[in-house]
C-alpha cells in the first residue's frame, strides 16, 4: 500500500488492510507448514507412492491434495490416526476423518490440505491423480515401492 493511499485513508480502514494481509501471508504459510508436516508425516510411516497435487488457483476445495497408499487396511488406518493426531499437535486443529472404519480409503480434511489413503487396488480402480492432474501442472510424486 502507497504512502499517499494510506494518508487519504481513515486510520480504522488502513489498520483493517494491514490485517488482513498479515493474515493473507500467516494462511499462506501455514497451508505451506501443513502440506510440509503431512509429507513428512507420510514419509515417516512409509506411505507408498505418495503424490502431491498443488490445487491453488485451480480450486477452492484446498491448496493442495496428497494421495498416498498403504499395504493394507491395517497401516492405512494407522497412518490416518497418525496424521491427524500429528496435525492437531502442530497446532492446526482438528481434522475431519471420512473412511477409517473400513479403512480401503480414507479421506483426511484438513482444511487447506486434503489427503487421500488408499490401499492399492482401491487407488487404482479410482484413479485419482489422473482425474485432479491438471494440463500443465507440476504434481510431485514420492514413491516407495
Amino acid at each position: 500500500m502507497t504512502e499517499a493511499l494510506a494518508a487519504s485513508m481513515p486510520l480504522g480502514a488502513v489498520q483493517a488492510a494491514a490485517k488482513t494481509a498479515q493474515s493473507l501471508v500467516r494462511s499462506d504459510m501455514s497451508a505451506a507448514a501443513l502440506h510440509a508436516l503431512v509429507m513428512s508425516q507420510l514419509d515417516d510411516d512409509q506411505a507408498q507412492d505418495i503424490v502431491s497435487i498443488l490445487l491453488e488457483g485451480k480450486s477452492s476445495i484446498a491448496d493442495h491434495m496428497v494421495i498416498a497408499s498403504g499395504r493394507s487396511t491395517r497401516q492405512v488406518a494407522s497412518m490416518a490416526q497418525k496424521l491427524a493426531e500429528a496435525i492437531k499437535k502442530a497446532g492446526f486443529g482438528h481434522v475431519r476423518l471420512e473412511g477409517l472404519p473400513a479403512a480401503d480409503w480414507v479421506l483426511i480434511d484438513a482444511g487447506d490440505v486434503v489427503i487421500h489413503l488408499f490401499r492399492p487396488e482401491v487407488r487404482t480402480f479410482y484413479n485419482l491423480e489422473r482425474m485432479w492432474s491438471f494440463e500443465g501442472s507440476e504434481t510431485s510424486m514420492l514413491g516407495r515401492n
